[in-house]
């Protein structure tokens, strides 16, 4: 099989009306990666993703699924996909189990392989003592995972998934990250797209930014944050502040009484920060990021590309 889970070569989209959604994009993102493909609304990720599961048909380019090329053969392709979109598409006055043994049937996955497969799905997303309910019973983050096990039965090589925390709580989101880390870590190549990037961050080894239908970035998660050179810091000190403090060498801005707002270097550190601000006789009880690292970069290259 081949060692790429997806290849895309000089990808076009457009649309009847004219609207060129996306300029020859290549992407490349090899078996076992957790890849986010992140951008603005409008920016062609929908698209992109649309084009990879046959739901919107390409202008031209061509793209291959573990070497299959979806042109060719697209049935077999297929199988090796699992979606999970934006929008909650199931039937939603069908039981849970239901559900999920049915998507089985469309992959030729016999019921009685699909029964047991279905309840180690529902209980891995806490779902199983919910099996016999009505899907329109469920709450908005039982319904989001409702629709990554259905993504999951036929077992997928590549799952995409399509905004799979938009709506969830702190609660769920974690519950899910958790799960797709272990999928990952057991072999699952993994696509994400969500406008967390928070959760980009946290779970993807690389990435790619895509804008106006154009690839702006695709490199690996690290090297990407490495091009960060300062990063800014909220400080809450237990002493109050004087809006004169000043330290050698440090940008300070203080917000009020107890705030302080920081840049720090790749040259500095927050160490040596708190331990200039103790000999002030001011103790530093929390901190915070002001932003994301991936924020602060992905919002720069999108606001540079739109100039």
């Amino acid at each position: 099989m081949d060692s790429s889970a997806l290849v895309i070569n000089n990808l076009t989209k457009t649309y009847s009306n004219g609207l060129k959604a996306l300029h020859g994009i290549n992407l490349e993102i090899p078996h076992g990666d957790f890849f986010a493909l992140l951008g603005p609304n409008g920016a062609g990720k929908s698209t992109t993703i649309g084009i990879i599961t046959s739901l919107i048909k390409k202008t031209s380019g061509d793209i291959k699924i573990y070497g299959i090329d979806i042109d060719k053969d697209f049935v077999k392709a297929k199988t090796y996909i699992g979606l999970v979109p934006q929008e909650i598409n199931f039937n939603t006055f069908e039981p849970i189990s239901e559900i999920i043994t049915n998507q089985a049937g469309y992959y030729g996955v016999t019921r009685e392989v699909a029964l047991p497969e279905a309840e180690k799905l529902l209980k891995k997303l806490n779902l199983w003592d919910k099996r016999d309910q009505y899907s329109r019973n469920l709450s908005g983050g039982m319904q989001r995972r409702l629709m990554v096990a259905r993504a999951l039965i036929h077992k997928p090589k590549l799952l995409i998934l399509d905004e799979p925390t938009a709506g969830a709580d702190v609660e769920v989101r974690r519950l899910m990250w958790d799960y797709l880390k272990f999928l990952n870590e057991n072999g699952t190549t993994i696509i994400l797209t969500t406008h967390y990037l928070e959760e980009a961050e946290h779970l993807c080894k690389n990435i790619a930014i895509i804008d106006d239908g154009k690839i702006l970035e695709n490199s690996s998660m690290k090297n990407f944050l490495s091009q960060l050179k300062n990063e800014k810091f909220i400080l809450y000190t237990q002493e109050k502040v004087s809006k004169n403090l000043t330290l050698e060498s440090r940008n300070l801005n203080i917000i009020d009484d107890h705030t302080i707002e920081v840049s720090i270097s790749e040259d500095s550190d927050i160490n040596s920060l708190i331990q200039d601000l103790s000999i002030k006789g001011i103790k530093v009880k929390s901190l915070k990021n002001k932003t994301s690292r991936l924020e602060e970069l992905f919002m720069r290259l999108v606001d540079k590309n739109g100039k």
